[in-house]
């Protein structure tokens, strides 16, 4: 297995895991499973534990990639934090509409629906965030020869 891939395993899926974590206890402990009512809209707790999970796993997730995975990426770090905001927000969108098929339409638990989401959303992740996100920028062709 290649370095950066074991890198990116090894990362994504600490951070995937705490994640979970978060999801969870912020579902049976923080909300305690009953909906936030926002004054002009109401919020189901699978999804108030999902924006929670998300708000802190997001910046682990980039500091792991930046500083981790995608070190030698060339990019700045203000375009690294652009590119993950990208990826990330395409992923929390999968994510919410993942949550809103399993739990409100399929009626799962909100944990295992948010696992079975993960599962999905992990490949995507990897794919878009190496061959395009954090790409690795290629040295210019050199004009040396003369022409």
């Amino acid at each position: 297995m290649p370095l950066h891939t074991f890198r990116y395993a090894a990362c994504g899926g600490s951070n995937t895991v705490f994640d979970i974590l978060l999801f969870s206890f912020g579902y049976n402990f923080i909300f305690k499973k009953q909906n936030i009512n926002l004054g002009f809209y109401t919020l189901s707790p699978h999804i108030a534990a999902q924006v929670f999970s998300f708000s802190i796993s997001f910046c682990t997730g980039f500091y792991l990639n930046r500083y981790v995975v995608f070190k030698e990426s060339g990019l700045t770090k203000r375009g690294q934090l652009s590119r993950f905001m990208l990826v990330n927000a395409i992923c929390i969108l999968l994510n919410l509409a993942f949550l809103k098929l399993l739990v409100d339409v399929m009626g799962l638990y909100p944990t295992p629906a948010k696992i079975i989401a993960t599962i999905f959303i992990v490949f995507f992740s990897y794919y878009s965030q190496t061959h395009f996100f954090f790409r690795e920028k290629k040295p210019a062709l050199s004009t040396e020869d003369g022409r």
